[in-house]
């Protein structure tokens, strides 16, 4: 049972990304993807009251170069790679769990609006990577907010959810970002307001769109003896789990047939086994929202609700303040920042050391993280 409170998370820091977006808005450069960085890096450490010799592992987020990213923070550590935050959890876990290293510094850095990054168009970042772009540029198919319009518009034909329903997220991920002083999107919006918003990529609309921004993200992780010793409030990585549908990936299959299901159906077995608790269990429940249409898609895969019943689990039992099952409580790629999935992994840890102020989910003792990307679903429970 990979995970099983073997390592804990120690340190978190991450950079101002409100100031930053204003700053960039107003056509200032405040630092590069390795400054900022470098930037989050040092407030982890005095997060987890750590010093650089301390630390035996680093792992640089995709953004970046490994080996520059040990050059800029001087560090001279044995272990290391690079990964995206999902996977770099997972492999800071196996490689405490090989002894490979004992404390490492998982370290993200993003100038992706100030250097003009492209998600769309024939000059997308990522054509390269993800083949869909390619085999689909004849189509116009050349951004992710593009396939996920066809996906989000194939599961509506199968299960019937309606555009108001998929607004539930975006309005209640505005919500909790309201009460969050680290987000940049905190005016909150209603319904209506969403329904009125202009169609980017029909059926999905401006407010089912993450934000671009730039910014960065460290996470210090621990084997647990060693956390212990170093924080009186350790969070602990529960359970590990991935499950990948390869076959069409790049054809779309597994995303228009199935919308990720199967595979997130799979994680799920492993991941609520190995913590001995299940969806009734969390207390929180995170993902990966570069799109709206990832929470629905969760909501059901993981068992939260029954497949096919997202839109009315988002209608009637609600996932904002207030709500039967507390969802990005951060405000998520949405609203608060747009760090590919690290963002999610501070509010995980925030939320089970009790302070998240305003928005603390009372007595939060489990947190549920999920990510599904081009086929592949990956999971991590977190635990006090």
């Amino acid at each position: 049972m990979a995970g099983r409170r073997s390592a804990a998370i120690v340190g978190i820091g991450h950079t101002d990304w409100p100031g930053d977006y204003a700053r960039v808005r107003a056509g200032e450069k405040p630092a590069d993807a390795y400054g900022y960085a470098a930037s989050a890096f040092r407030a982890a450490l005095r997060d987890a009251n750590l010093s650089r010799a301390d630390l035996d592992g680093l792992i640089a987020g995709p953004t970046t170069a490994y080996e520059r990213m040990g050059e800029i923070l001087g560090l001279d550590v044995r272990w290391g790679g690079q990964a995206d935050a999902v996977q770099a959890v997972m492999q800071a876990v196996l490689a405490v769990e090989a002894g490979l290293a004992e404390v490492i510094a998982l370290v993200y850095g993003n100038d992706q609006r100030s250097a003009g990054t492209q998600y769309g168009g024939p000059d997308a970042q990522g054509a390269a990577a993800f083949l869909s772009y390619v085999y689909h540029a004849p189509w116009g198919l050349t951004s992710q907010g593009a396939l996920y319009a066809l996906m989000f518009r194939a599961y509506q034909h199968a299960c019937g959810m309606t555009d108001a329903e998929l607004g539930q997220v975006a309005v209640a991920q505005r919500a909790w970002a309201a009460m969050n002083p680290a987000a940049i999107m905190r005016e909150p919006v209603g319904i209506d307001a969403y329904l009125a918003s202009r169609h980017v990529c029909e059926p999905l609309r401006l407010l089912d769109y993450c934000l671009v921004n730039d910014g960065g993200v460290c996470l210090i992780i621990a084997e647990a003896s060693r956390a212990r010793r170093i924080s009186s409030s350790p969070v602990y990585i529960e359970a590990i789990g991935r499950s990948d549908l390869n076959r069409g990936a790049t054809a779309l299959e597994s995303r228009l047939t199935n919308f990720y299901l199967p595979a997130q159906q799979d994680v799920a077995r492993q991941v609520f086994d190995a913590a001995g608790a299940g969806p009734r269990d969390m207390d929180l429940l995170q993902i990966y929202d570069s799109f709206s249409v990832h929470v629905p898609l969760a909501l059901e895969g993981y068992g939260y609700c029954e497949p096919g019943g997202a839109g009315r689990f988002l209608r009637e039992a609600g996932i904002g303040p207030g709500g039967q099952l507390p969802v990005n409580t951060s405000g998520g790629h949405l609203s608060e920042s747009y760090m590919q999935g690290w963002n999610h992994q501070v509010e995980s840890v925030v939320q089970l050391r009790g302070t998240a102020g305003e928005r603390q989910v009372p007595d939060c003792r489990f947190v549920h993280y999920s990510s599904d990307v081009a086929g592949k679903a990956m999971s991590i429970i977190y635990g006090r």
